[in-house]
């Protein structure tokens, strides 16, 4: 397909050229150039459809990179991303070595914030117009655009509170379509959805309340609409707030019938939106579905088990005892910390509370699992779904730092099932009743296990489980890149001298296998899916210096530098956890 008006943008301040029918023609070709990439080269697609009347009539008003534009999360950033020099590129997006899914700093002058995760633009614009207000600059003008899932979260009304008494030249910007990743939820949603079908509040209009300038609500399909009102708030000074309707998926009838599966959809058929068949059948499960039909499996004995997420009921499949016990399970918009302490707050009152968050969405709430879960020993099962790196998405979404950040933390038990089986038991074991909060850790993906659904079986917290007996060099592994450890191991000339431990748990340690361990073994290799700095082989390594190894110690893992996106296996090669990276760890120390 040719793109006539597209190709001929290479930075947003050609837009200013066309005019409004030139414009309409515009958008058509950046929605289908968005599908057609999307639908070859995968990606989130739904929110870019939804925002791009929306792009185009923020570039063609405001004057970026000058004025700063800030995007929320970032999934709708694919038409700021086209329109501002990326264009002949963006077929790299997500790939290794190619353009970031998300707005990033260093990529372009035009990406004013690095975003992955959510309601951080509001605080972010706020901070760029102060800046500009000390240095006086007056004229300049800083936008957040930020969705209604997002804006319901804490630190959005965080900025909101703090912007509303200043003085600063923030345009906020509300892309209203009732869905973050999944439906959003909330009375903020109710109050929103009053706004957009008519009931103008003017009394109770929370925007106003906070000393914004309320606008709204604006068809966010209609451009000449859209270019008006910005045009309107360009000319003032102070917050101001612009309510913008879109539907996400605009413009493929599938993606706005399914918002949900067409947020990042996988490959389809760019003509009709059909998604492209996957070979899935008689694959194992993925470990979130393992993770969510194990919990009904153990909600329906239990009537004291409850499920909650932060706006992840598909992603997590909590969605499944959503569907089975809807007075049990919560899904509470992105709102981590409140995620955490309302799970304290069940527990305090013998409820066995089963939080399932991502790992790398846990880190906004490291504070409430101190304060409000370990300080007090409230037995909180944190199902910490997508530890490890998880491919495409990069560096925001890496959950590589759980296991380093909860490991300090007083009270806590930090296991990582190396399978599904294992993953099953520990869920099991956990909803018996525990003294402790206990963190279980699963990646994304599936596993190797399709006969998973056996006969439950209690797990004993802290002990590793020797798999293999060796004389000279030992693997220690922690969770799910045992298949690749296996591989290594098995194939391996020198494998009889090899011994392999499935260690299961980073806290507590099985000190008992371990000095065996030590008075065995002349090597030692450990090997996770998390940050070495802090992680699991430091545990190790801490305690065989404790008690006078001699030996070498190998720590495989993540290093200490931010991953960038790739595919899984890409990524678990250039880090040095793959098979045949570990193999070669092998041959270095048996060979020495």
């Amino acid at each position: 397909m040719s793109y006539p008006f597209l190709s001929k943008i290479n930075e947003p301040s050609q837009l200013k050229q066309f005019n409004l029918e030139e414009l309409r023609l515009l958008k058509e070709e950046l929605r289908a150039f968005i599908i057609d990439v999307v639908s070859t080269k995968e990606g989130h697609l739904g929110a870019s459809l939804g925002v791009v009347e929306l792009t185009l009539a923020l570039h063609y008003v405001f004057h970026t990179p000058n004025d700063l534009l800030v995007w929320d999360v970032g999934h709708q950033a694919y038409g700021h991303k086209i329109l501002t020099g990326r264009r002949d590129v963006f077929f790299t997006n997500r790939q290794k070595n190619g353009i970031s899914g998300f707005p990033k700093r260093s990529e372009s002058k035009f990406d004013a914030f690095g975003v992955g995760h959510s309601s951080t633009s509001i605080s972010a614009a706020l901070g760029m117009a102060i800046a500009s207000q000390l240095k006086g600059d007056v004229n300049r003008q800083h936008i957040a655009v930020i969705g209604d899932a997002s804006i319901a979260a804490g630190m959005a009304f965080e900025g909101l509170n703090h912007a509303g008494v200043t003085k600063a030249n923030l345009i906020v910007i509300l892309n209203d379509n009732a869905i973050g990743i999944d439906p959003s939820v909330g009375a903020l949603k109710n109050y929103l959805t009053k706004a957009k079908v008519g009931h103008k509040p003017k009394q109770d209009n929370i925007i106003e309340a906070l000393n914004f300038t309320y606008k709204g609500p604006v068809d966010g399909h209609d451009l000449p609409s859209l270019i008006a009102a910005l045009e309107e708030l360009k000319s003032k000074k102070g917050p101001q707030f612009l309510h913008v309707i879109t539907k996400k998926g605009k413009g493929l009838q599938k993606a706005e019938e399914n918002q949900v599966k067409y947020h990042a959809p996988g490959k389809f058929d760019k003509n009709t939106g059909e998604l492209l068949p996957k070979n899935n059948q008689d694959l194992p499960p993925k470990f979130q579905d393992v993770f969510g039909l194990t919990l009904v499996e153990l909600a329906q004995n239990n009537e004291k088990i409850v499920g909650i997420t932060p706006a992840m009921p598909t992603g997590s499949s909590l969605k499944y005892m959503m569907q089975a016990f809807p007075d049990r399970a919560f899904d509470v918009g992105i709102a981590e910390q409140h995620a955490v302490t309302f799970a304290a707050g069940l527990a305090t009152q013998g409820k066995r509370v089963f939080c399932s968050i991502y790992s790398t969405f846990l880190q906004r709430a490291i504070d409430q699992v101190i304060h409000d879960v370990a300080l007090q020993n409230l037995p909180v099962i944190f199902c910490i779904d997508r530890a490890g790196l998880v491919g495409n998405d990069g560096a925001t979404h890496h959950g590589v730092f759980d296991v380093a950040l909860l490991k300090s933390i007083p009270n806590i038990i930090i296991a990582n099932p190396s399978n599904a089986i294992d993953l099953r038991n520990l869920l099991y074991t956990a909803s018996l009743g525990l003294n402790n909060p206990i963190a279980i850790r699963y990646p994304r993906g599936r596993g190797e296990i399709k006969d998973w659904q056996q006969a439950f079986e209690k797990i004993e917290i802290g002990k590793a489980v020797e798999l293999k007996h060796g004389n000279r060099l030992a693997i220690l592994n922690f969770g799910h890149l045992l298949p690749q450890v296996e591989s290594a191991v098995n194939s391996h000339q020198q494998k009889e001298e090899i011994g392999l431990y499935d260690m299961r748990f980073a806290k507590p340690l099985d000190f008992e296998t371990l000095n065996q361990i030590f008075s065995t073994y002349q090597y030692l290799i450990t090997v996770e899916d998390a940050a070495v700095e802090g992680g699991f082989g430091q545990s190790v390594q801490a305690l065989a210096q404790a008690k006078g190894f001699t030996g070498k110690i190998e720590k495989l893992g993540i290093p200490d530098y931010f991953i960038d996106h790739g595919s899984t296996e890409e990524l678990h090669e250039e880090v040095g956890i793959s098979s045949t990276q570990i193999t070669q760890k092998i041959d270095f120390l048996l060979d020495k």
